[in-house]
């Protein structure tokens, strides 16, 4: 073999072998790159079902960026808190119920170790229409701190109730004439909604003398008066987001009973509220929002809302109160105090019965 030929031999081999190498470099190169986007941008799946009064937070871009970076992406569907016991939850990560009661049962049905999770809580309040506060002020059912807050007195409201008062017999109400027919709040389906369950818990609680329903004898007590607080209002919605909007738009019943974290989620976002004079009863009922796990990824969502920064400031802006961190809520809003109790001075938090007594007594109010 000449010279030449055996150079050209070798330029073909070292040629063959620099291509392989060359091939093999960009695979790895590609392999690689493959691996570090998985790294930084894959996330995995958190299926869940949630109170409907928690959609927005969970739909929030910097929500859904905040649990990104944490390698999460949540899937939730919302339904009534009382009502998600009977959904079929196999295949679900987590169930966000807007209370206590409800979440003690669906805890049954987790094999997670650790319990329920209850990151944040809102008080329930009264949103009502500045003349309607004032002639209930004026007639002594509420007390007025400024033109845009104050408290319910639960026990006078109570008592117009058992005896149907009208907007009519109430004085000044003659010069306002949207403000007509029975007194009463809006609230949701007891059945089926957190609040509306909440709401007969702390009517019940002040009608019977302070006293928690723990029996059947309880719930007799002080059935006639919550089916009348109930049946008053005719039709009710499953979600108090749907009579919030209708208020803050301008129709709908002058009353509505709401989450504090819609108000404070509300002012907070610098959207008008209008004539709104925010009420806190005298004696309600904290909404303590009740992560239950189903999976260990379902328990890693709620520890995350739990103390993750990032999270528990956006669980702020949504007007949510963090479990432990009342310094966080009262930053957050210290220029609505206006409207906001930061420190809920002189309401007092009626206990709630068990989930069996509360449900019976929900069923009470439909006859």
């Amino acid at each position: 073999m000449g010279f030449r030929e055996q150079a050209s031999r070798v330029r073909r081999i070292v040629g063959i072998v620099l291509a392989v190498l060359l091939i093999g470099g960009v695979a790895v190169a590609v392999a690689a790159g493959r691996d570090s986007k998985d790294k930084s941008t894959a996330t995995k799946t958190v299926r869940g079902v949630i109170g409907s009064e928690k959609a927005e937070f969970f739909a929030d871009p910097d929500v859904v960026k905040a649990l990104a970076a944490k390698g999460l992406t949540v899937k939730a569907e919302t339904s009534g808190s009382w009502a998600m016991d009977q959904l079929p939850l196999k295949g679900y990560d987590f169930a966000f119920p807007g209370s206590k009661a409800p979440a003690d049962e669906l805890q049954r049905r987790s094999a997670v170790k650790g319990g329920p999770l209850r990151p944040f809580y809102s008080p329930l309040v009264v949103v009502a229409h500045r003349a309607a506060a004032q002639v209930l002020a004026d007639n002594g059912l509420v007390t007025l701190s400024g033109k845009s807050s104050g408290k319910l007195l639960m026990g006078p409201y109570l008592r117009a109730a058992r005896t149907d008062r009208t907007w009519q017999q109430l004085k000044g109400a003659e010069k306002h004439a949207e403000l007509t027919g029975t007194v009463f709040i809006t609230s949701t389906d007891p059945v089926s909604s957190n609040s509306g369950a909440l709401y007969l818990a702390a009517a019940s609680y002040v009608a019977d003398g302070g006293r928690v329903a723990a029996d059947e004898a309880a719930i007799d007590r002080t059935a006639p008066l919550l089916r009348k607080l109930i049946q008053v209002q005719g039709a009710q919605q499953t979600s108090s987001d749907a009579p919030f909007r209708d208020f803050i738009s301008g129709v709908g019943n002058p009353l509505v009973l709401v989450y504090e974290s819609q108000v404070a989620s509300l002012l907070m976002q610098r959207q008008d509220a209008g004539d709104l004079v925010l009420l806190y009863p005298d004696t309600t009922v904290s909404s303590d929002h009740t992560l239950v796990p189903l999976t260990a990824t379902g328990r890693r969502l709620g520890e995350l809302l739990s103390t993750d920064p990032e999270l528990r400031k956006l669980v702020v802006r949504h007007g949510f109160r963090p479990q432990g961190a009342a310094a966080e809520f009262t930053a957050a809003t210290a220029g609505h105090t206006d409207y906001i109790d930061q420190q809920l001075t002189g309401v007092r938090q009626a206990p709630v019965p068990t989930a069996t007594v509360l449900r019976a007594m929900a069923r009470r109010t439909r006859g």
